[in-house]
């Protein structure tokens, strides 16, 4: 990296406060610009870049079957970089101001229903040992908390508040937010913490949830639990625990929840990334609406 991409690093991490995959995955954007500069226009440095290599770079990354949310999220990266050069005064203009995001086809995501939800925790076999009493406490605790992967993984014993019954999450950009807890996850992570310490006898981790050699788990083990576990009830093409948290937040709409407490709930910066789940609870209400409407039938 040169001293600029450095510098850029630095007060990403130490400035913005975002987490280390958040700060690799925008390193690994600019530096994919920056190879390509090279070998398109081999003298051209980062700053004397102007829209024209950009727009040649977005020709190039079409060509080569980027999607448009995968250029779009490269150009987010390079413009945070270029706004970063322009207030060190390293460049005199953003070249990107006048990029506008591709579109995107919006899909709607496809929660689990309430008896797909359900059937996990009857149908499944959830030995009462500590792997079996860990992996029923990782799914409840994505579908009663609306937790994110990272935020599970992040968890430590200190999270959980057992006298408030409430769970303490370190969110995006180090944002604490605070979640109540029903009282079957409480029973459930009380018996966890038990087993766990008989399993490991007493070791000295602030962790959590832990793999069964006492480490850290890793996002694919989450990913393929919850993948392996909903494989068993349910017919849908995407098994995972985004759609375990999207699943949490319809649920709660469905049921009369507000808008703004799913906002709070998911620890989301804005009400339009909560109105995302609407979508669903929508499809629900159009089935209880035709269902009850006298005129429905004629």
């Amino acid at each position: 990296m040169d001293d600029n991409v450095r510098a850029f690093q630095e007060y990403l991490i130490k400035e913005k406060n975002y987490s280390l995959l958040t700060v690799k995955a925008y390193l690994r954007d600019v530096l994919a610009f920056e190879e390509y500069l090279k070998s398109e226009f081999d003298t051209v440095q980062l700053s004397q870049v102007t829209y024209n290599f950009v727009r040649s770079w977005i020709v190039f990354l079409v060509e080569n079957k980027n999607t448009n949310k995968t250029i779009n999220r490269k150009i987010s990266s390079l413009k945070s970089f270029y706004k970063f050069l322009l207030k060190i005064k390293v460049v005199g203009s953003n070249p990107l101001l006048k990029y506008k995001s591709l579109k995107i086809p919006k899909k709607i995501q496809i929660p689990f229903s309430v008896q797909e939800t359900s059937a996990v925790f009857e149908e499944n076999d959830f030995p009462k040992d500590f792997e079996g009493v860990r992996n029923r406490l990782i799914i409840e605790l994505f579908y009663t908390t609306g937790i994110r992967r990272a935020e599970l993984i992040s968890l430590t014993k200190n999270s959980v508040d057992f006298a408030n019954k409430s769970l303490r999450v370190i969110g995006k950009r180090n944002k604490e937010r605070i979640i109540p807890l029903l009282p079957c996850t409480i029973l459930l992570i009380d018996e966890y913490l038990k087993l766990s310490n008989e399993f490991f006898n007493n070791l000295n981790s602030e962790l959590l949830i832990l793999s069964k050699k006492g480490n850290k788990i890793s996002e694919s083990f989450v990913y393929r639990l919850i993948n392996d576990y909903f494989s068993t009830v349910s017919q849908k093409v995407k098994k995972s625990p985004h759609v375990l948290r999207h699943t949490f937040a319809t649920h709660l709409l469905n049921n009369g929840a507000d808008l703004n407490s799913v906002k709070e709930l998911l620890g989301h910066a804005s009400l339009s990334s909560t109105q995302i789940y609407t979508h669903s609870s929508l499809a629900e209400l159009k089935k209880i609406y035709e269902k009850a409407h006298p005129r429905s039938q004629k």
